[in-house]
Order: C-alpha cells, then structure tokens, then sequence
C-alpha cells in the first residue's frame, strides 16, 4: 500500500510536466508566428529598399530585384543630409529621455514620500495630461513658441516632450514611490540624512531598474514623434528622421524605392539603441515584477 502511495505523487508530477511543456511548446509557436507575420513589413521593406524604380514599376512591390539597386540609399542620404538629421534626433531624444527622467523622480518624490496636499488630485492631473491628444495642444504650443522666440529650435522640441514624457513618468512612479518602505526612509532619518540624501542614497537605488527602463521609452518615444516636430520644426537645419522621410514621401511620391531605402536607413540607429540596452530593459521590467 506503501508503494502505491508514493507512486500515485510521482505519476502526477510526471504528468503535470508534461501538460506544462506542452503548452510551453504551443505558446512558443504562437510566439513565433506572430514574430514572423510582424517582420513581414520589414521584408518588404528590406525587398524594395534595394529595387531599381523600373523593376518596381514592372513586377510590383512583391517580385524579386533583378539588380541590386543602391542608388536610392545614396539618394536619401544625400538630398535629406541624413547625418544632420541623424545628430537632431539624438540630440533631442536623448536630452528628452534624460531629462524626463530627472523630472519624472523629482516630481515623484515630492508625490510619493513627500507630504503634498493634494496628492491623489495632483496624481489624477498628471494622468489626465497622459490621455490628452497631441492635436489639441499643438496650436497652444505653436503660439506660445512663436511668443517667446522658441519656434523653429531644437529646444522648444526638447522642452515640449520633456513634460508631455515627463507627466507619464511622474504618475508611474509616484505610485511606486507610494508603497516605499518607510522603514528605510525612518532609519536614514535617524543617521541624520536630509531629503537629497534620502533621494539619492536610499531611494534612487531602488528605482534605478525602473528609471532605467523609463530612460529607454522616453527614448524611443520620442525618436517616433512625428506631429510636433513636423510643426514646430520647419527648417532642414533642425528637422528630425521621421519629417525628413515624410518630406521625401512628398518629393517623390512615386520613387517607392527610395522612400524604402530611406525608412531602411531610418530603422536602423533606433533597432541598434534598442540592441544595446536589451538586457538594461529586461532587468528592469524583470526587477519591477519582482518588487
């Protein structure tokens, strides 16, 4: 009877296991075939950057190049002086992400450990700023640019996403920092710190995961924006990525071929931002699941 006993256990262990695999391997499939129907864009993509205009115009966006076509890579890089644009998208996404970052842990500190009136009501506005369309705040943003002498600068961009970033990031980790052991912050008061070294020795190594992965979104965030930029930069000296490959759309509205080759050269720095911090945004999300 014994021996039953112990057997029935390891019977269901077995079994168990292998319904877990199973689903293990199904999720894994679905996985992936969502990852290749999502990559078919891409391909496309990738297929008509290196396509010469008559071999477009012949078999469609779906035949295969008989040549293997360059001249449109050199076209975009050369009539929207990719460089230049290049250096004003990572200027302004990268001054955004760092400074919505800093805005975003000062706000929430003041939030979430501070003793602010109001803060339920001041957090609600801050996720109410988060729901608002960029189209209804673009004509303020232009009257006021036009104001004060920001309009047509990098600068005004900078500034404009850092709030819009930064009120996302403000309501994030406002709630984190709401559930912050106050155990911690009692025994830094005692050993006499102040508030900027309860700041930044207590809780910014806690949040450091998560300022983290905030850093990367900001990032991407706004190396996509297209709207804003699109009117608030209107020269060639200060236009991002994204409006100089529209603009070529419109120049050269049926060049398919180098309106390809210009989204293939303008994927590219954002695929490799995302390549080298990969494992910096999986920590951070894998160390906020665990908290």
């Amino acid at each position: 009877m014994a021996v039953t006993i112990t057997e029935v256990p390891l019977r269901r262990r077995v079994r168990d296991r292998h319904h877990r695999g199973v689903r293990r391997w199904v999720v894994l499939a679905l996985v992936t075939v969502g990852a290749l129907v999502m990559l078919v864009p891409f391909a496309f993509m990738l297929l008509n950057a290196f396509k010469s205009p008559g071999d477009y115009s012949s078999g469609g966006p779906l035949s295969w190049p008989t040549e293997f076509y360059t001249w449109g890579l050199r076209t975009y890089w050369s009539e929207v002086n990719f460089p230049l644009k290049l250096w004003n998208s990572a200027l302004i996404a990268g001054s955004v992400a760092v400074l919505g970052v800093v805005v975003s842990l000062l706000n929430a500190y003041a939030l979430g450990i501070g003793r602010v009136r109001g803060r339920l009501w001041i957090v609600g506005l801050f996720l109410l700023a988060n729901m608002l369309p960029q189209e209804a705040l673009i004509y303020p943003l232009y009257y006021v640019a036009k104001e004060i002498g920001l309009y047509n600068t990098r600068l005004s961009v900078i500034i404009i996403f850092t709030v819009i970033q930064s009120a996302f990031g403000t309501y994030l980790l406002a709630s984190v920092l709401g559930t912050f052991p106050r155990a911690l912050l009692e025994a830094a008061a005692l050993d006499g710190a102040g508030t900027w070294t309860v700041l930044w020795r207590v809780v910014f190594p806690h949040l450091r995961p998560t300022l983290a992965v905030l850093l990367i979104f900001f990032f991407i965030w706004t190396w996509n924006e297209f709207l804003i930029p699109l009117v608030m930069l209107i020269d060639n000296q200060t236009q991002t990525i994204p409006v100089a490959l529209a603009s070529l759309q419109g120049d050269r509205l049926m060049d398919a071929p180098t309106t390809n080759a210009g989204a293939l050269i303008s994927l590219v720095p954002a695929i490799l931002f995302f390549l080298i911090f990969q494992r910096t945004l999986a920590r951070g999300i894998t160390a906020g699941a665990e908290k």
